[in-house]
């Protein structure tokens, strides 16, 4: 089994070598991990994977070879602590959602002190106390409306409004082969082109003509490389909702690579605040201060944000809001400075546009937008194309 998933990553060009796959086994013949596949996936790309670029491609990879597999054969499976707790998950019905209340920005908060200072066990499948499962808004792995997470990953209710925990995100692979080519064609409508920088292209009409002129001896001329002189600021949302996109993000992305030589790129989570950052691996101690991004580059700059735009209203409109910090201005207020500098922008959503009536928050920021949000789609982006290049 082990060889032939071996040679199934190399036919997805991950660069995996024979003395990582020697490795491997050593761990399992160890007992490293139980029969949990999720154990083995992490072992696995922990020994094989070297460059965290590659780990959407490996988890593509895992998936395809192991899809329908539930556990690895020759181990005693043990039940993990947190498969028990999140079994005692409330499986509420639609009836039962609708009668949880949001309590308010405010009343959320002064609570949540309250439930600090008096809360003194744990607690699961409550509606109360800070804890796991239950329909309480403090704590992970139940459903409220509106919540503040802690600890424990999402279930994917996309309600929690603050997350208290040290998340951590991927960079997006660049050099992902594009599976529609579509967003390539339609990023070169944004073309235009212009030869800059040193001679070193051989320029043959000229050389062909300088050698008529010298009687046949050969006079080549050179000349600098044409390139696209479009100059593109890319902003991408990333974790947490738009963990469901990252396979089109990367594709986008790898085609921008592709287009435009003059193209520098941000990150962000759900919406720009005071700080984006360039690495994933480092945004806890090497955040950019977007005021000195916006005081680097220049007008002439075509500014295309990317997102689903899905997140708390509180997010865009109060101080404060942001889900992972505190934030002293709201991301409205950073928005529109990034407007006000850029004017030629854009945001894509990989949402489908249909689907954009139901967050109040994309609402507010198709108004920031001035409506200049299209979808990540190849027609969404022949719109916002034409809509940069005017």
């Amino acid at each position: 089994m082990l060889v032939d998933f071996f040679l199934h990553l190399k036919a997805r060009q991950l660069p995996v070598s024979t003395n990582e796959l020697l490795a491997l086994l050593e761990a399992l013949q160890a007992r490293l991990v139980s029969a949990s596949l999720d154990d083995f996936y992490l072992l696995s790309r922990a020994i094989l994977v070297k460059d965290e670029a590659h780990y959407d491609r490996f988890d593509r990879a895992f998936g395809e070879y192991f899809k329908g597999v539930e556990s690895l054969p020759g181990f005693d499976a043990l039940i993990p602590e947190e498969w028990l707790e999140l079994a005692a998950r409330r499986h509420l019905s639609e009836e039962d959602r609708l009668k949880l209340q949001k309590l308010g920005y405010e009343k959320l908060f002064e609570q949540f002190k309250q439930r600090l200072a008096e809360q003194k066990e744990r607690h699961a499948g409550g509606s109360k106390w800070i804890g796991t499962a239950g329909t309480s808004p403090y704590g992970h792995g139940g459903y409220h409306p509106e919540g503040i997470r802690l600890g424990g990953d999402s279930v994917g209710n996309r309600t929690a409004i603050k997350v208290w925990e040290q998340r951590e995100f991927r960079n997006l692979d660049d050099s992902v082969e594009l599976g529609v080519r579509n967003i390539k064609v339609a990023l070169r409508r944004l073309r235009r082109f212009a030869r800059q920088g040193a001679a070193t292209e051989l320029d043959l009409d000229g050389t062909i003509a300088g050698t008529a002129r010298n009687g046949g001896w050969l006079d080549l001329q050179l000349r600098p490389e044409r390139h696209n002189a479009v100059k593109v600021l890319l902003f991408l949302d990333i974790g947490g909702s738009m963990d469901d996109h990252i396979q089109a993000c990367e594709e986008l992305f790898s085609a921008a690579r592709a287009e435009f030589k003059h193209l520098e790129h941000f990150y962000f989570h759900n919406c720009v605040y005071e700080g984006v950052w360039k690495d994933n691996r480092r945004r806890h101690d090497q955040r950019l201060s977007t005021w000195d991004v916006i005081h680097t580059y220049g007008p002439d700059y075509k500014l295309v944000l990317v997102g689903d735009a899905s997140m708390s209203p509180y997010e865009v409109a109060r101080p404060g809001g942001s889900v992972e910090h505190w934030n002293e201005e709201a991301g409205a207020v950073w928005l529109q400075r990034l407007l006000d500098t850029w004017s030629r922008a854009v945001w894509l959503n990989p949402l489908p546009e249909e689907h954009w009536t139901y967050a109040p928050s994309i609402r507010m920021v198709r108004e920031l937008l001035g409506e200049r949000m299209f979808p990540l789609s190849p027609e969404g982006l022949e719109r916002a194309m034409r809509s940069l290049a005017k």
